[in-house]
């Protein structure tokens, strides 16, 4: 059995999913061909390092990541800090020989994203980025029907991901609310998932139209409630979209969906059928099938609603595929993909080469909505 090392550089809340998800891998999966350990975690705060001591047994706790860079035990180094870390962290890993597993956005500008991008080619570590969503059965089922011809010629989709976490003015200004750290706001942190997600579907973007909106402009600063500052990232943004499929489409990403929790959904359209999903009942995948008959009175037309619950494939065992699937459980099944690819040697099929290509839609977006015109992506 293969042992993998893993280093974890940041212990926020994305960093607790990562460890939770490489500690559990032997529950969900038997016979695993690697033992995949957490050797250090990495953050600069002493509180969260203090944290992870307490949740997380390892070798090393640091608030410096070169020193699990330096450690020969270390194999894989997980990227989980705020987004304007991303880069070093990601060049000095490739530099220093270890695969990277990177949760999104992959960096916070094109020309960051590039260069990453080329250190790990020229470095020949494996890379993946950690877009969960496709790792949920339901549109993993998605893909496949698509693959078969079942929508025959796409015409359009609409995608949104909503949350509703920043609705009130008085929660405090977070370093996703600041530009000098996150790199921008709902399109550059939620607007990964769904750009990935139609890009799995639906093939490479072509050009975008945008509108990016702040409609909370101050936030008491975290540090001192007392104090406002001003918010410079965007709240909610809304893109038409072009696929060099020629099919033409809708994306929306949004902090203050009222009466949303984390909804990643989704419609489909098609020459020959429609395919409808929503990520708070992820345990089906609607179908609607235009050669079903629609007489006497609908005949079998309308959506049908596929279990593709848990049905994940062999070597999954746990809980079982007819157990209602959970958020977390995605996050396992992503990591459980790259550390088999780590473990063969085999090249890995969602690479930062996607994460450079979901930059460029965001970057796009970005300059259109500056611009009030259509860009190329």
């Amino acid at each position: 059995m293969k042992a993998i090392g893993i280093g974890i550089v940041g212990y926020g809340f994305i960093g607790k999913v990562h460890a939770y998800s490489c500690i559990n891998l032997p529950m969900f999966y038997d016979n695993l061909p690697f033992k995949a350990k957490i050797v250090g975690i990495c953050d600069t705060s002493q509180a969260m390092l203090d944290k992870a001591r307490s949740e997380v047994a390892c070798a090393v706790y640091t608030n410096d990541y070169k020193q699990l860079l330096a450690r020969e035990d270390i194999h894989v180094i997980n990227c989980c800090t705020p987004n304007i870390f991303h880069k070093e962290l990601l060049l000095d890993a490739a530099k220093s020989g270890k695969h990277i597993y990177c949760d999104k956005p992959m960096t916070v500008t094109l020309k960051e994203a590039q260069e990453v991008v080329a250190a790990v080619n020229d470095a020949g570590v494996l890379n993946q980025m950690t877009m969960e969503y496709r790792f949920i059965p339901a549109i993993i089922r998605a893909r496949q029907l698509i693959d078969d011809g079942f929508l025959g010629d796409v015409f359009n989709f609409r995608i949104t991901y909503l949350h509703s976490g920043y609705i009130d003015p008085k929660r405090p200004l977070s370093w996703r609310m600041d530009k000098a750290i996150s790199g921008g706001g709902a399109l550059l942190d939620m607007g990964p998932h769904p750009i990935d997600t139609i890009r799995y579907l639906l093939g490479d973007f072509d050009r975008v139209f945008a509108i990016t909106r702040t409609y909370i402009k101050e936030r008491p600063s975290l540090e001192d409630p007392s104090k406002i500052r001003k918010v410079d990232v965007d709240d909610v943004a809304v893109m038409q979209v072009e696929m060099k499929n020629g099919c033409m489409g809708y994306l929306e990403v949004s902090r203050l969906s009222t009466g949303m929790n984390d909804d990643l959904r989704f419609e489909i359209h098609g020459s020959k059928g429609a395919l409808a999903f929503g990520s708070m009942d992820q345990n089906w995948l609607l179908a609607y099938d235009c050669r079903d008959p629609e007489n006497p009175i609908g005949g079998m037309r309308g959506f049908k609603k596929i279990e593709t619950v848990q049905r994940y494939p062999a070597p999954c065992s746990f809980p079982g595929p007819k157990f209602s699937i959970g958020w977390i459980r995605t996050h396992v099944a992503s990591l459980y993909d790259f550390l088999t690819h780590v473990s063969d040697g085999t090249p890995t099929h969602l690479t930062f080469e996607d994460g450079l290509q979901i930059q460029k839609v965001i970057c796009a977006g970005y300059e259109s909505a500056e611009t009030n015109q259509w860009k190329t992506v």
